[in-house]
């Protein structure tokens, strides 16, 4: 399992733990959505704790490796997954927290969004690289992150594709609070949480989320073509090709 549960004290820890440090593919998609689902259901999780077992890297985003050796129809496949994976975490009425303990980008900082409370270790960096790959933001993507992200620092997270550590992460809003040791601040964050009314807690969070979720799933199936264009487009792919043969050089 790429994704596994750790049950402690009424908090259930998704701990990601896959080769290529956690690099999203089709398994991993499938593992988390999973993990999220049993989660919801199980009366004894009063909280959610997104961490994981490699000690320098949250998420690196998509799996390039294998992702691009897909055609357009399987790739078509992956991503509603991709965005239905995003929305069940995102619509989860239990709080969740994110011990980012090391890198999170692309889809690693997608992960990170969906959580209520985001605890970053210091060094670490996390920001969306999309553009720089040659991608527009999926539909839900752009929708969460106008939800977690201060709109005066949009441009710089969404248009820019630039990465963030410390204090510039905290100042654009990509994180809540920084940390030497991002998990036990979280699990330190997380007993706040478990201290409140759970009822009242999942009622105002359903509040707070139902406006972006509904807009995630009303409109991310009409702009999903024009994510694949830009996926499929010839320079996007020489670009992504030369990414993929750097990870495989030697350091």
């Amino acid at each position: 399992m790429s994704v596994k549960i750790e049950k402690r004290d009424g908090i259930a820890v998704l701990r990601m733990d896959k080769a290529r440090a956690n690099a999203i593919d089709e398994t991993f998609v499938r593992d988390m959505t999973d993990a999220v689902g049993g989660a919801e259901e199980d009366r004894d999780v009063r909280g959610v704790l997104l961490a994981s077992a490699h000690p320098r890297v949250f998420c690196p985003g998509l799996d390039l490796v294998g992702l691009v050796e897909l055609d357009r129809a399987a790739m078509k496949v992956f991503m509603d997954r991709f965005e239905r994976m995003v929305w069940a975490l995102y619509g989860m009425s239990k709080p969740v927290v994110a011990a980012i303990g090391g890198h999170a980008v692309a889809g690693g900082c997608v992960l990170a969004l969906t959580a209520d409370y985001r605890v970053l270790k210091r060094g670490a960096n996390i920001g969306l690289n999309e553009v720089r790959v040659g991608v527009p933001l999926p539909w839900t993507v752009a929708t969460l992150l106008k939800a977690s992200v201060r709109p005066e620092r949009l441009t710089e997270v969404a248009l820019l594709g630039k990465n963030f550590a410390d204090e510039e992460a905290l100042g654009v809003g990509l994180v809540q609070e920084l940390a030497e040791d991002a998990e036990a601040r979280s699990l330190e964050r997380m007993a706040e949480f478990l201290e409140k009314d759970s009822r009242s807690l999942a009622r105002t969070k359903q509040y707070l989320r139902a406006h972006a979720l509904a807009d995630m799933k009303a409109h991310g199936a009409e702009h999903a073509d024009e994510w694949l264009g830009s996926w499929f487009a010839e320079s996007t792919r020489a670009r992504i090709k030369e990414m993929v043969s750097a990870l495989g050089k030697p350091k």
